[in-house]
Protein backbone atom coordinates (compact mmCIF):
# COMPACT_ATOMS: atom_id res chain seq x y z
CA UNK A 1 0.00 0.00 0.00
CA UNK A 2 0.78 3.39 -0.67
CA UNK A 3 0.79 5.91 1.90
CA UNK A 4 -0.65 8.60 -0.07
CA UNK A 5 -4.25 9.13 1.95
CA UNK A 6 -1.77 9.17 5.41
CA UNK A 7 -0.06 12.30 4.01
CA UNK A 8 -3.05 14.20 2.81
CA UNK A 9 -4.49 13.59 6.70
CA UNK A 10 -1.00 14.82 8.46
CA UNK A 11 -1.20 17.96 6.09
CA UNK A 12 -4.77 19.31 5.76
CA UNK A 13 -5.87 22.63 7.15
CA UNK A 14 -9.44 22.97 7.72
CA UNK A 15 -9.75 24.66 4.29
CA UNK A 16 -8.64 21.34 2.99
CA UNK A 17 -10.62 19.36 4.65
CA UNK A 18 -10.63 15.69 2.81
CA UNK A 19 -13.56 13.69 2.31
CA UNK A 20 -14.60 10.10 4.16
CA UNK A 21 -12.97 8.16 1.31
CA UNK A 22 -9.41 9.60 2.37
CA UNK A 23 -10.19 8.89 5.92
CA UNK A 24 -11.14 5.35 5.11
CA UNK A 25 -7.84 4.63 2.80
CA UNK A 26 -5.63 6.52 5.39
CA UNK A 27 -6.56 4.15 8.27
CA UNK A 28 -6.04 1.10 6.44
CA UNK A 29 -2.57 2.31 5.35
CA UNK A 30 -1.79 2.78 8.89
CA UNK A 31 -3.18 -0.36 9.92
CA UNK A 32 -0.99 -1.90 7.49
CA UNK A 33 2.50 -1.13 8.81
CA UNK A 34 1.44 -0.82 12.53
CA UNK A 35 0.32 -3.51 15.25
CA UNK A 36 -3.02 -3.40 16.96
CA UNK A 37 -3.41 -4.37 20.92
CA UNK A 38 -4.82 -7.88 21.97
CA UNK A 39 -7.43 -7.65 24.36
CA UNK A 40 -9.55 -10.92 25.86
CA UNK A 41 -12.14 -10.13 28.04
CA UNK A 42 -13.01 -13.40 28.30
CA UNK A 43 -12.20 -13.90 31.56
CA UNK A 44 -15.95 -11.48 32.15
CA UNK A 45 -18.86 -13.11 32.16
CA UNK A 46 -21.44 -10.73 31.38
CA UNK A 47 -19.57 -7.53 31.36
CA UNK A 48 -21.25 -4.00 30.80
CA UNK A 49 -20.26 -2.21 27.74
CA UNK A 50 -20.68 1.55 27.80
CA UNK A 51 -19.97 4.08 24.72
CA UNK A 52 -21.46 6.90 23.01
CA UNK A 53 -22.67 6.62 19.43
CA UNK A 54 -20.01 5.41 17.38
CA UNK A 55 -18.12 4.15 20.35
CA UNK A 56 -21.83 1.84 22.05
CA UNK A 57 -22.20 0.69 17.89
CA UNK A 58 -18.42 -0.70 18.09
CA UNK A 59 -18.96 -2.11 21.54
CA UNK A 60 -21.68 -4.28 20.31
CA UNK A 61 -19.81 -5.27 17.42
CA UNK A 62 -16.78 -6.10 19.45
CA UNK A 63 -19.08 -8.16 22.14
CA UNK A 64 -21.45 -9.66 19.76
CA UNK A 65 -21.19 -13.23 20.60
CA UNK A 66 -20.62 -11.88 24.30
CA UNK A 67 -23.22 -12.39 27.11
CA UNK A 68 -22.58 -8.50 27.66
CA UNK A 69 -25.31 -5.54 28.87
CA UNK A 70 -24.53 -2.55 26.15
CA UNK A 71 -25.16 1.13 27.72
CA UNK A 72 -24.27 4.64 26.93
CA UNK A 73 -24.04 7.90 28.72
CA UNK A 74 -27.90 8.09 29.55
CA UNK A 75 -28.32 4.30 31.24
CA UNK A 76 -24.82 2.88 32.59
CA UNK A 77 -25.77 3.12 36.25
CA UNK A 78 -29.56 2.39 35.99
CA UNK A 79 -27.86 -1.43 34.21
CA UNK A 80 -25.53 -2.02 36.72
CA UNK A 81 -27.95 -1.59 39.07
CA UNK A 82 -30.29 -3.32 37.21
CA UNK A 83 -28.24 -6.76 36.52
CA UNK A 84 -26.60 -7.88 39.48
CA UNK A 85 -24.15 -10.57 37.31
CA UNK A 86 -22.48 -7.63 35.78
CA UNK A 87 -18.96 -8.36 36.48
CA UNK A 88 -16.98 -6.11 34.63
CA UNK A 89 -16.75 -3.04 33.01
CA UNK A 90 -15.27 -2.22 29.31
CA UNK A 91 -15.76 1.90 28.47
CA UNK A 92 -15.22 2.85 24.55
CA UNK A 93 -14.41 6.23 23.73
CA UNK A 94 -11.76 7.28 21.04
CA UNK A 95 -11.26 10.63 22.84
CA UNK A 96 -11.76 9.12 26.68
CA UNK A 97 -12.55 12.71 26.95
CA UNK A 98 -16.56 14.27 27.06
CA UNK A 99 -19.17 11.96 28.41
CA UNK A 100 -16.65 9.33 29.16
CA UNK A 101 -15.04 11.31 31.98
CA UNK A 102 -18.28 11.59 33.64
CA UNK A 103 -18.66 7.81 33.26
CA UNK A 104 -15.48 6.65 33.90
CA UNK A 105 -15.47 9.15 37.66
CA UNK A 106 -19.34 7.51 38.27
CA UNK A 107 -17.97 4.28 38.14
CA UNK A 108 -15.82 4.59 40.71
CA UNK A 109 -18.48 4.28 42.87
CA UNK A 110 -18.97 0.48 42.18
CA UNK A 111 -17.03 -2.81 42.93
CA UNK A 112 -16.23 -3.76 39.16
CA UNK A 113 -13.01 -3.84 37.06
CA UNK A 114 -13.11 -1.48 34.51
CA UNK A 115 -11.50 -1.41 31.45
CA UNK A 116 -10.71 2.03 29.17
CA UNK A 117 -10.11 1.19 24.90
CA UNK A 118 -9.37 4.70 23.62
CA UNK A 119 -6.62 6.25 21.11
CA UNK A 120 -5.92 9.07 23.04
CA UNK A 121 -2.84 8.34 25.63
CA UNK A 122 -4.00 11.58 27.41
CA UNK A 123 -7.81 10.85 27.55
CA UNK A 124 -9.17 12.38 30.69
CA UNK A 125 -11.18 9.40 31.53
CA UNK A 126 -7.94 7.21 31.95
CA UNK A 127 -7.68 9.75 35.34
CA UNK A 128 -10.34 6.98 37.08
CA UNK A 129 -9.21 3.65 35.89
CA UNK A 130 -6.29 1.78 36.47
CA UNK A 131 -3.18 2.14 33.88
CA UNK A 132 -2.96 -1.14 33.33
CA UNK A 133 -6.75 -1.50 32.40
CA UNK A 134 -6.45 1.47 29.73
CA UNK A 135 -5.95 -0.03 25.94
CA UNK A 136 -4.04 2.50 23.36
CA UNK A 137 -5.16 2.08 19.81
CA UNK A 138 -3.33 4.03 16.95
CA UNK A 139 -5.38 6.60 15.19
CA UNK A 140 -4.09 9.21 12.11
CA UNK A 141 -4.87 12.84 12.43
CA UNK A 142 -8.61 13.17 11.42
CA UNK A 143 -11.29 15.95 11.07
CA UNK A 144 -13.83 15.64 13.72
CA UNK A 145 -16.25 13.04 14.44
CA UNK A 146 -14.82 11.01 11.23
CA UNK A 147 -13.38 8.61 14.19
CA UNK A 148 -12.35 6.49 10.87
CA UNK A 149 -9.12 4.96 11.90
CA UNK A 150 -10.19 4.94 15.89
CA UNK A 151 -13.04 2.68 15.90
CA UNK A 152 -11.43 0.84 12.38
CA UNK A 153 -8.93 -0.16 14.65
CA UNK A 154 -10.23 -1.54 17.16
CA UNK A 155 -13.21 -3.77 15.06
CA UNK A 156 -9.93 -4.82 13.25
CA UNK A 157 -8.27 -6.34 16.43
CA UNK A 158 -11.07 -8.55 16.92
CA UNK A 159 -12.02 -9.09 13.65
CA UNK A 160 -7.94 -10.19 12.12
CA UNK A 161 -9.04 -8.78 8.49
CA UNK A 162 -6.13 -8.19 6.43
CA UNK A 163 -5.80 -4.19 5.99
CA UNK A 164 -4.24 -4.56 2.57
CA UNK A 165 -7.11 -6.73 1.29
CA UNK A 166 -9.68 -4.23 2.21
CA UNK A 167 -7.86 -1.54 0.58
CA UNK A 168 -7.29 -3.22 -2.59
CA UNK A 169 -10.88 -4.61 -3.17
CA UNK A 170 -11.37 -0.62 -2.22
CA UNK A 171 -9.52 0.80 -4.82
CA UNK A 172 -9.75 -2.08 -7.82
CA UNK A 173 -12.97 -3.57 -7.16
CA UNK A 174 -15.14 -0.72 -5.75
CA UNK A 175 -13.44 2.82 -7.12
CA UNK A 176 -14.18 2.44 -10.44
CA UNK A 177 -17.70 1.66 -10.19
CA UNK A 178 -19.14 4.47 -8.05
CA UNK A 179 -21.80 6.22 -10.37
CA UNK A 180 -20.92 9.72 -10.95
CA UNK A 181 -24.80 10.92 -10.37
CA UNK A 182 -24.74 10.71 -6.71
CA UNK A 183 -25.48 14.61 -6.43
CA UNK A 184 -29.22 14.10 -8.07
CA UNK A 185 -29.99 12.63 -4.57
CA UNK A 186 -30.81 13.81 -1.10
CA UNK A 187 -32.13 10.64 0.21
CA UNK A 188 -29.73 7.20 0.00
CA UNK A 189 -30.95 3.44 1.83
CA UNK A 190 -28.28 1.10 2.46
CA UNK A 191 -29.50 -2.47 2.28
CA UNK A 192 -26.48 -4.36 4.25
CA UNK A 193 -26.19 -8.08 5.10
CA UNK A 194 -27.74 -9.61 7.98
CA UNK A 195 -24.40 -10.79 9.75
CA UNK A 196 -23.37 -7.23 9.52
CA UNK A 197 -26.77 -5.65 10.65
CA UNK A 198 -24.91 -3.40 13.61
CA UNK A 199 -23.32 -1.40 10.89
CA UNK A 200 -26.46 -0.35 9.90
CA UNK A 201 -26.24 2.67 13.00
CA UNK A 202 -22.56 3.61 12.04
CA UNK A 203 -23.86 4.79 8.50
CA UNK A 204 -26.43 6.31 9.77
CA UNK A 205 -24.91 8.38 11.70
CA UNK A 206 -22.04 9.18 9.70
CA UNK A 207 -24.89 10.27 7.41
CA UNK A 208 -26.28 12.88 10.29
CA UNK A 209 -22.34 14.06 11.12
CA UNK A 210 -21.38 14.75 7.40
CA UNK A 211 -24.79 15.74 5.84
CA UNK A 212 -27.43 16.95 9.09
CA UNK A 213 -30.86 17.22 7.05
CA UNK A 214 -29.46 17.85 4.04
CA UNK A 215 -28.60 14.27 2.56
CA UNK A 216 -30.45 11.74 4.49
CA UNK A 217 -29.88 8.07 5.08
CA UNK A 218 -31.75 4.26 6.00
CA UNK A 219 -29.71 1.38 6.73
CA UNK A 220 -31.41 -2.14 7.30
CA UNK A 221 -30.82 -5.54 6.34
CA UNK A 222 -32.92 -6.97 3.27
CA UNK A 223 -35.29 -8.89 6.06
CA UNK A 224 -36.20 -5.22 7.46
CA UNK A 225 -36.51 -3.94 4.14
CA UNK A 226 -39.19 -6.12 3.63
CA UNK A 227 -41.28 -4.85 6.67
CA UNK A 228 -43.03 -1.99 5.12
CA UNK A 229 -39.78 0.22 4.60
CA UNK A 230 -40.75 1.31 1.01
CA UNK A 231 -44.16 2.26 1.29
CA UNK A 232 -43.76 5.79 0.15
CA UNK A 233 -41.40 5.59 -2.76
CA UNK A 234 -39.36 8.60 -3.81
CA UNK A 235 -37.18 9.38 -6.91
CA UNK A 236 -34.35 11.28 -5.07
CA UNK A 237 -33.78 8.00 -3.15
CA UNK A 238 -30.97 6.08 -3.77
CA UNK A 239 -30.77 2.62 -3.39
CA UNK A 240 -26.92 0.56 -2.12
CA UNK A 241 -27.00 -2.85 -1.34
CA UNK A 242 -23.72 -4.74 -0.03
CA UNK A 243 -23.12 -7.85 -0.67
CA UNK A 244 -26.80 -9.26 -1.86
CA UNK A 245 -27.80 -7.37 -5.40
CA UNK A 246 -31.00 -5.30 -4.65
CA UNK A 247 -33.60 -6.00 -7.44
CA UNK A 248 -36.49 -4.90 -5.76
CA UNK A 249 -36.48 -1.82 -3.64
CA UNK A 250 -36.05 1.49 -6.11
CA UNK A 251 -35.99 0.87 -10.39
CA UNK A 252 -32.66 0.22 -12.05
CA UNK A 253 -31.82 4.36 -12.27
CA UNK A 254 -31.73 4.26 -8.19
CA UNK A 255 -30.04 0.97 -7.44
CA UNK A 256 -26.32 0.36 -6.83
CA UNK A 257 -24.73 -2.82 -6.24
CA UNK A 258 -21.46 -3.48 -3.72
CA UNK A 259 -19.85 -6.80 -3.65
CA UNK A 260 -18.09 -7.71 -0.54
CA UNK A 261 -14.59 -9.89 -0.65
CA UNK A 262 -15.22 -13.31 0.02
CA UNK A 263 -13.98 -13.09 3.51
CA UNK A 264 -15.27 -10.59 5.00
CA UNK A 265 -15.88 -9.31 8.48
CA UNK A 266 -16.80 -6.13 10.20
CA UNK A 267 -14.31 -3.97 9.21
CA UNK A 268 -14.55 -4.72 5.64
CA UNK A 269 -18.30 -3.43 5.68
CA UNK A 270 -17.75 -0.50 7.64
CA UNK A 271 -14.59 0.29 5.55
CA UNK A 272 -16.67 0.03 2.17
CA UNK A 273 -19.77 1.31 3.48
CA UNK A 274 -17.57 4.67 4.58
CA UNK A 275 -15.72 4.66 1.45
CA UNK A 276 -18.80 4.96 -0.69
CA UNK A 277 -20.04 7.71 1.79
CA UNK A 278 -17.08 9.44 1.07
CA UNK A 279 -17.92 9.88 -2.52
CA UNK A 280 -21.47 11.17 -1.41
CA UNK A 281 -19.80 13.90 0.34
CA UNK A 282 -17.47 14.54 -2.99
CA UNK A 283 -20.29 14.72 -5.02
CA UNK A 284 -22.58 16.96 -2.84
CA UNK A 285 -21.69 21.03 -1.98
CA UNK A 286 -19.10 20.86 1.22
CA UNK A 287 -21.48 21.10 4.23
CA UNK A 288 -19.15 19.37 6.52
CA UNK A 289 -16.39 21.70 5.59
CA UNK A 290 -18.25 24.29 6.39
CA UNK A 291 -19.96 23.97 9.34
CA UNK A 292 -17.35 22.15 11.55
CA UNK A 293 -15.48 25.50 12.84
CA UNK A 294 -19.09 26.41 14.20
CA UNK A 295 -20.11 23.63 15.62
CA UNK A 296 -16.62 22.71 17.25
CA UNK A 297 -16.97 25.98 18.99
CA UNK A 298 -20.53 25.14 20.62
CA UNK A 299 -19.30 21.50 20.85
CA UNK A 300 -16.80 22.96 23.39
CA UNK A 301 -19.28 24.86 24.91
CA UNK A 302 -21.93 21.69 25.66
CA UNK A 303 -18.91 19.67 27.14
CA UNK A 304 -16.79 22.72 29.02
CA UNK A 305 -13.32 21.06 26.97
CA UNK A 306 -11.69 22.18 23.98
CA UNK A 307 -12.84 20.48 21.02
CA UNK A 308 -11.03 21.12 17.46
CA UNK A 309 -12.12 20.57 14.60
CA UNK A 310 -8.77 18.76 13.43
CA UNK A 311 -8.64 15.90 15.65
CA UNK A 312 -4.58 15.64 16.16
Amino acid sequence: MSQRNIETLEQFTIETIPNLDVAVLGALELFGKVSLPVFDFNHFKRPLVIGSLNAAVTGEILFDSHDAVFADESDFESKIQATPEIDGVVLISASGGKHAVRIAETLKKYPLETWLLTNNEDARAGHFIESEHIILFPKNREPYTYNTSTYLGMILSKTKEDPAQIYEFLTKEVHATIPQNLASFDSFYFIVPTQFHLASALFMTKFDELFGSKVSCRAFTFEQTEHAKTVVPSDKEFFISFGEENKVFGNDGTRFFVPLPEISGYAAMVAIGYYIIGYIQQQHPPYFKENIATYTKLASQLFNQPINSIVE
